[in-house]
């Protein structure tokens, strides 16, 4: 009887849906978008990194696709170290480190009290929460070219305008709202349980929160950085606003070094200099982009 049972099992064939063919009409669709997707993206990436590897009689014959006969760092050296932004001649090297000055601070400030609003908001209901979180929401979606001269004036009365401090209190101010969003999303998908539990044994706000939620949410806390270091390290318009010549960020360099009308244009060294200016939040988001995801599929932008 068991022979007869596995021959008539060979007779009916195997069971289960059929397996699809490698080369189907759905995946060329797919595939081809995708490709043409990221050809779309990296076509002009290439494009500055063989312009930034050429001398300037080689980018006069005017084939920019073409990879480098002669590869030269020169153009790099001088993007990050001589080239004119404005009445400095020292290159990139003085906008990177005014960008590190008010990238770490803005960044650790603004995640920092948006983890606790997010928290708070979360898992300890306290009164006017809701119109609290209703102004945290306004505020995200509020365009930032409606404040600019409110907050100039209001930075001047401090004392504090043309400093990168305050710089540093306008980006930690601006990303709050939106970081206490994906926050309080993301705590809010955190087991109820686990909290009760905490209050049981005794645990108070600060307990709760440095012991069970900050251990559990490193995805949600690599979302937030990543945001905050792309929109703080590529930020212009604050940048030139609210700073002076000598504190200017690599961003506002950059643009001083691409629209100097001094001497030739040394499209070579702009291009060389845009890549400096871009590497920072490239490679943050390179080695954290599966958390990034992450982070994102665990609640954050979960209602």
């Amino acid at each position: 009887m068991v022979g007869a049972d596995a021959v008539a099992g060979r007779l009916d064939g195997p069971t289960g849906p059929r397996p699809r063919r490698a080369l189907s009409r759905r995946n060329v669709i797919l595939y081809g978008t995708l490709i043409v997707i990221a050809l779309y993206y990296l076509l002009p990436l290439y494009v500055m990194v063989v312009t930034s590897l050429k001398g300037m009689p080689e980018i006069r014959l005017g084939n920019i696709f073409s990879p480098p006969v002669e590869v030269t760092f020169q153009p790099w050296v001088k993007a990050w170290s001589e080239a004119c932004t404005g009445l400095n001649c020292d290159g990139l090297s003085r906008g990177f480190w005014n960008s590190v000055r008010i990238l770490i601070p803005s960044v650790v400030l603004s995640i920092a009290i948006a983890s606790v609003n997010g928290y708070a908001l979360a898992n300890w209901r306290f009164k006017g929460a809701d119109v609290f979180f209703t102004i945290l929401i306004i505020g995200a979606f509020i365009p930032y070219q409606v404040m600019i001269y409110p907050i100039v004036i209001l930075l001047r009365e401090i004392g504090l305008y043309g400093s990168l401090t305050g710089l540093v209190i306008v980006h930690s101010i601006f990303g709050m709202p939106i970081l206490t969003l994906l926050f309080r999303n993301y705590f809010t998908s955190v087991p109820e349980e686990l909290f009760k539990a905490a209050r049981v044994d005794g645990a108070g706000f600060w307990g709760i929160y440095f012991r069970i939620m900050l251990p559990m949410s490193l995805p949600i806390f690599v979302v937030a950085i990543i945001l905050q270091v792309t929109g703080i390290w590529n930020d212009f318009l604050f940048g030139v606003v609210y700073t002076r010549p000598d504190v200017y960020p690599m961003t506002v360099q950059l643009n001083n070094i691409v629209n100097s009308v001094q001497g030739v244009k040394e499209y070579n060294v702009n291009m060389a200099a845009t890549i400096l200016t871009g590497l920072v939040p490239l490679v943050v988001y390179f080695f954290s982009g599966k958390l990034f995801v992450r982070g994102i599929a665990a609640g954050a932008v979960k209602g």
